[in-house]
């Protein structure tokens, strides 16, 4: 699909009406609905002038199964569910026909939480688009609502690349983001599955999770998460850890005795076995020094003088 470098047509927002804007303060409630335009413009060329809304059954409408988005909020559901059952769907479902249902292009959780109000039809938007269009349309409105989770939207940046042959930079122009923002984001697709797991139910934030793709042992990854997740480690503290692991410090190893320091462990020993107490010899390399006598009381201080008075 060619993009317009230029000006950019109407959008998504020109597809899907927003209703009479004397209504629109009852609207606040159903929060998702309000698309960015400007982002969705770069995405969507071809403009219905007059789009024609459709009421068709809930039953005739079915989720995309490539759509990026796999977990839904279940609380965040009940309360549009609320909404719609007070307000009505105030903004149609985009969808493409079918054999024998209509496909949701943009709208899955305004039909998930329709089914949970008990509506029987749902107002839809029909057109038609190419597979291109539908990954960059559902992945571009998940995004602008942060309802994706971040190895959602990773996944479907790996897509957009790998079936639909797009680079980073064409990407990052499509959701608005920065190519380095798309880059970091397609790299936690490395991580050991359960790390994404845990990233995904909210276990370790994706800072943590960016720390363990420095760590290459997918089994390790996984073992130094749960002691984030344990610990409560912070990121910076989760740093430190994966460069301790990376880097160890090594321990030094006591420096082999020469032939000197021998003869001088033997002085000691034997000055000790006459005084009795701990002595250390510090001799230099000019023949010169000092030898340390330890006494551990008053007593055995007056006991060592006594001896070396008895020596003259």
């Amino acid at each position: 699909m060619a993009v317009k470098k230029g000006g950019l047509g109407k959008g998504l927002d020109s597809l899907i009406p927003s209703g009479n804007p004397k209504t629109r303060k009852s609207e606040t409630p159903e929060k998702e609905i309000q698309v960015k335009t400007e982002i969705v413009e770069k995405v969507v060329e071809k403009v219905i002038e007059k789009p024609v809304e459709l009421k068709v059954k809930i039953g005739e409408v079915e989720p995309n199964r490539e759509q990026p988005r796999k977990k839904f909020d279940e609380d965040s559901l009940v309360e549009l569910a609320e909404s719609i059952k007070q307000f009505g769907i105030l903004q149609p479902l985009l969808v493409q026909k079918k054999n024998d249902y209509y496909e949701i292009i943009a709208g899955e959780r305004r039909w998930r939480a329709a089914k949970l109000a008990g509506v029987k039809e749902i107002p839809v938007i029909v057109k038609e688009f190419s597979g291109q269009e539908i990954v960059e349309i559902s992945l571009i409105e998940n995004i602008q609502r942060e309802d994706l989770n971040p190895i959602e939207e990773a996944q479907a940046y790996k897509r957009l690349m790998e079936e639909f042959h797009l680079k980073q930079d064409e990407i990052a122009d499509r959701v608005s983001k920065s190519r380095t923002a798309v880059t970091n984001s397609i790299r936690l697709l490395k991580l050991d599955d359960k790390v994404q797991e845990m990233v995904v139910d909210e276990m370790i934030s994706t800072g943590h999770a960016r720390t363990l793709l420095s760590i290459d042992d997918k089994n390790l990854q996984y073992s130094v998460a749960m002691k984030i997740f344990d610990e409560k480690l912070s990121v910076r503290e989760t740093e430190k850890l994966v460069k301790e692991i990376l880097q160890p410090k090594k321990e030094k190893k006591p420096a082999a005795e020469t032939q000197i320091d021998v003869i001088y462990h033997q002085l000691e020993e034997k000055i000790k076995s006459i005084v009795g107490t701990k002595v250390a010899i510090h001799h230099k390399n000019n023949n010169k020094g000092k030898i340390e006598i330890e006494y551990y009381s008053q007593a055995e201080l007056e006991r060592l003088i006594e001896m070396f008075e008895s020596i003259k």
